[in-house]
């Protein structure tokens, strides 16, 4: 395990008893992703100018840093607000004893299952199953949320996602969507064990019922993680209304 420095003390790695409200801010941040004061304020039930002293002493610690949200479409006066993200120190500072030991416990599977091409089948079939429930239940919130003239399958997925605290969005994007998850609460593991980026976007695949591509991945040093979903394709049948009952030139 790598050594901590002393501004990574700042947020424990396993706290016993009350967690200090600073250590609720970057944790909710770990959770939810890049986040507002005012969010953080609404998520942890204290006012801003709380989060707003605990942000601060993030900052100065450099476990957190601060940049201005992105808005996407018209954009009203004022400038825009500042959402707080944590940075690699930041990360490092949770459960690094945990990732530790997941990542034991997955070389102790391959090598049980034999090493090389087996051992890499046995991390992705773990991989798969990992995800097998979250799939359910996202294919279920899919089906509600995605309407015809309200949420594309793709929005109702990353509002999916960020229920569970990958902090997801949707681009438009020539030809498609790009779905952007601003967190990655399996980073570590998957930098050492791609099998489980490569499941994710399988179940990406099938959930949306087209073939995505994998863009970017905290995983692998990438700010965001970015899927391409292209646009559904247009029906032969819609292409040839217009001349419907026409006589061929």
């Amino acid at each position: 395990m790598r050594e901590r420095n002393e501004s990574q003390e700042a947020v424990p790695a396993a706290p016993h008893g009350p967690v200090p409200s600073r250590d609720r801010v970057a944790r909710s941040i770990l959770d939810h992703g890049p986040s507002s004061a005012a969010d953080l304020a609404d998520r942890l039930g204290i006012t801003q100018a709380a989060v707003r002293r605990h942000l601060d002493a993030l900052l100065a610690a450099g476990l957190v840093t601060a940049r201005e949200q992105k808005v996407y479409g018209h954009r009203g006066r004022g400038r825009p607000a500042k959402v707080f993200a944590l940075t690699d120190s930041g990360r490092d500072a949770f459960y690094q004893a945990y990732d530790q030991l997941a990542a034991d416990a997955l070389r102790f599977l391959a090598e049980a299952a034999g090493g090389g091409e087996a051992g890499r089948q046995a991390l992705a079939a773990f991989a798969r199953s990992r995800l097998a429930k979250d799939a359910d239940r996202y294919r279920a919130e899919i089906a509600e949320a995605a309407q015809p003239g309200e949420s594309t399958p793709t929005e109702a997925l990353a509002g999916a996602l960020s229920g569970d605290g990958y902090a997801a969005t949707v681009r438009r994007a020539p030809l498609g969507e790009q779905l952007c998850q601003h967190h990655c609460p399996v980073a570590h593991i998957a930098e050492q064990f791609p099998q489980f980026c490569e499941a994710e976007t399988e179940v990406f695949s099938q959930l949306l019922g087209t073939h995505v591509q994998r863009l970017a991945t905290i995983a692998h040093g990438d700010g965001v993680c970015t899927t391409f979903v292209p646009a559904p394709a247009v029906p032969p049948s819609a292409a040839t209304t217009e001349v419907s009952g026409r006589n061929p030139a």
